[in-house]
């Protein structure tokens, strides 16, 4: 049975993005179901998977982070409005018996993402 995870990392200050809120909806024919609201740990990862088990199911899903006011409350001197502010990664899961890791490599100017396991 599969699951999918996230974390954060902070690569302004090179550790990770403890108190960044997530967010976790499903996506069906245009429209977002919100499954899941989370705030990341001091190791930047949720406390458990986001899904497991039978809560795996293939489809379209977006992870949103709130990294403005993660950097917000970091001090970080942002412009208004904020370059980056909600990140959102689309992605899609076409196997529930695989692990699905989404993390969040962000800056206040950039981020990236890959699938891990």
């Amino acid at each position: 049975m599969g699951k999918l995870s996230t974390h954060v990392l902070d690569t302004t200050q090179g550790k990770p993005g403890a108190g960044v809120k997530v967010e976790l909806y499903s996506v069906t024919e245009g429209q977002r179901r919100l499954l899941r609201q989370e705030t990341t740990n001091q190791d930047g990862r949720c406390d458990s998977p986001l899904l497991e088990g039978d809560a795996v199911k293939p489809g379209q899903y977006e992870l949103v982070f709130a990294a403005g006011d993660y950097f917000a409350a970091q001090g970080v001197d942002l412009p208004s409005p904020r370059f980056i502010d909600r990140v959102t990664i689309a992605f899609g899961i076409a196997d529930a018996s695989q692990n699905y890791h989404v993390p969040l490599v962000v800056t206040p100017w950039s981020y990236s993402t890959y699938r891990g396991s």
